[in-house]
C-alpha cells in the first residue's frame, strides 16, 4: 500500500515549527506576493531559507505558492520575484495561471510544478492536459466525488493527485470568487480575500428602500452563503485506497492551535491505518478533538456527491468550545517547564496540554510564578499574553506542545 503525505499549512515560521513538531510530512508555504493568502504573515527571502534548511534536515518537503493570477501589470515583479527564489530549493512550485507557468518555465526550468485547486481540475481529461504541459502533481478540485477521484487516479498514470481532506470551504466553484472584489476592493484571485461569505446578511426588498428582513429568525442575521468546513477524516481509508499521494490541510491563515489539533488527528489516524488497513477503525477521541477547534460544523463536502443542505451552516457561525492559552517553550534542567502566555492565565484555571501522538494531560493551576526578563521569578494571581512563566508539571512536556482551556458557555 503507497503512503500518501500530509501537507500542512505554514503561515509563518512558528507555524511551520509547529507542523513540524505535529508530524508534517511536507508543508506549503508563501512569499508576502503571488501565493493567494497576502493577509497571512508569510515568508521573507531569508525565512524561506531558514524554512527550507529546518524541514529538508528532518526529512520534510516544502513546497512554495505561486498561485495568483496576475494582471499584465503585475508580470514584471512576478518576474523579479521568481529570479529572487530561484536558488533556494523548494520541492516544488503550487501554480494555477498558465502564464505564471510559463513564466516558471523560463526561469527554473528544472523545478517541479504541482497544480492549485485554483486551476479547478474537475475531470480526467484536464489532468491529462496539464500532465501534457509538464505538471507533477494536481490538486484535485474540492467539488470532486470519490468516484470521480478514483477513476482519475486510474485514468492518469506518472501523474500525483492532492486532495483537502480539512478546513474551511470557500462557496465559490474551487475557489474563484468575485465577492471579496465586489465588496471590499480586494481580490480573492489575487490573495487578498477578506472572506465576505461569512458575514451576516439581511434582505432588502426594492419598494422598502431601509427595511431590512432577516432571511430566517434570527436575532444575529443570516450566514446565507456560510458552508461549514470540509472533515474526511473518517474516510481516511477510502482517500487512501484511491491513490491519492497527497492529504492536504487548508489553513495557512488559521492560529497554531488549529495546525497542531488538527495534525496529531490526521498525523495518528492515518499512520494506524497504514500500519493495520483492516483492524482500522476511527476513534471517537479524534472526532473529540477536532470538535473542540473553532469551526463551523463538518461536512464531507462533495465526496459522495452533491452537499445539498448538509453542506451549509445556516443557522450558526464559529462552534468554539475550546480556547488557546500558551505554548511550552523550554524544558529547564532542573525539570520546570517555561511556558510563553498567550491567552490570560489565573489561579484556578484548569488547563490541558496536548502534544503529538494525542499524548494529553490536564492540571488546575495552583500557583502562578511569572518569569521576568532579567530571569527573576514572582507569584501572582493572573498573567497576560506575551508574558513568560515557569511551571512544574507532575507530567512530561514538551518544547511546542500546546496549553489550551475549556470556554465556559461559549460557542
Amino acid at each position: 500500500m503507497h503512503k500518501p503525505e500530509l501537507l500542512a499549512p505554514a503561515g509563518n515560521m512558528e507555524k511551520l515549527k509547529i507542523s513540524l513538531h505535529y508530524g508534517a510530512d511536507a508543508v506549503y508555504l508563501g512569499g508576502h506576493s503571488f501565493g493567494l493568502r497576502n493577509m497571512a504573515d508569510n515568508f521573507t527571502l531569508a525565512e524561506m531559507g531558514s524554512a527550507l534548511e529546518l524541514c529538508h534536515d528532518r526529512g520534510v518537503k516544502v513546497y512554495l505558492t505561486v498561485n495568483s493570477y496576475p494582471r499584465n501589470e503585475a508580470m514584471a515583479d512576478l518576474e523579479t520575484y521568481l529570479k529572487s527564489v530561484a536558488s533556494l530549493p523548494f520541492d516544488a512550485y503550487i501554480v494555477a495561471d498558465p502564464g505564471v507557468i510559463e513564466l516558471v518555465r523560463c526561469l527554473s526550468p528544472d523545478r517541479e510544478l504541482h497544480l492549485s485547486t485554483q486551476a479547478n481540475t474537475i475531470n480526467l481529461h484536464s489532468a491529462r492536459f496539464w500532465q501534457r504541459q509538464g505538471i507533477r502533481r494536481v490538486n484535485l478540485a474540492r467539488e470532486m466525488s470519490l468516484e470521480n477521484i478514483r477513476e482519475t487516479v486510474a485514468s492518469v498514470p506518472g501523474m500525483e493527485f492532492e486532495a483537502f481532506v480539512h478546513g474551511a470551504l470557500c462557496i465559490s466553484y474551487s475557489g474563484r470568487c468575485l465577492i471579496s472584489s465586489m465588496l471590499t476592493g480586494r481580490d480573492a484571485n489575487q490573495g487578498e480575500c477578506t472572506h465576505p461569505c461569512r458575514w451576516s446578511y439581511h434582505l432588502v426588498e426594492e419598494q422598502r428602500p431601509g427595511e431590512y428582513f432577516p432571511v430566517q429568525e434570527d436575532e444575529n442575521g443570516t450566514f446565507i452563503f456560510n458552508s461549514r468546513d470540509l472533515c474526511l477524516l473518517e474516510h481516511i481509508p477510502a482517500l487512501v485506497e484511491s491513490g491519492i499521494a497527497s492529504l492536504k490541510i487548508e489553513g495557512r491563515m488559521k492560529g497554531i492551535n488549529y495546525v497542531a489539533s488538527v495534525l496529531r488527528v490526521y498525523r495518528q489516524a492515518l499512520d494506524e491505518y497504514l500500519a493495520d488497513p483492516a483492524g482500522w477503525s476511527c476513534r471517537a477521541e479524534w472526532l473529540e478533538e477536532l470538535a473542540k477547534l473553532s469551526h463551523r460544523g463538518y461536512t464531507t463536502g462533495f465526496l459522495f456527491g452533491e452537499p445539498r443542505t448538509v453542506g451549509q451552516e445556516y443557522d450558526s457561525a464559529y462552534i468554539r468550545s475550546h480556547e488557546f492559552v500558551g505554548l511550552v517553550e523550554e524544558r529547564c534542567a532542573d525539570g520546570a517547564t517555561v511556558v510563553e502566555v498567550r491567552n490570560r492565565i489565573q489561579v484556578g484555571d484548569g488547563l490541558e496540554f496536548i502534544g503529538p501522538g494525542m499524548r494529553s494531560a490536564r492540571l488546575t493551576v495552583d500557583r502562578l510564578r511569572l518569569l521576568d526578563r532579567q530571569g527573576g521569578v514572582s507569584e501572582v494571581d493572573s498573567v497576560n499574553p506575551n508574558q513568560r512563566i515557569i511551571m512544574k508539571l507532575p507530567f512530561a512536556a514538551e518544547p511546542s506542545d500546546l496549553i489550551r482551556r475549556e470556554k465556559s458557555g461559549a460557542v
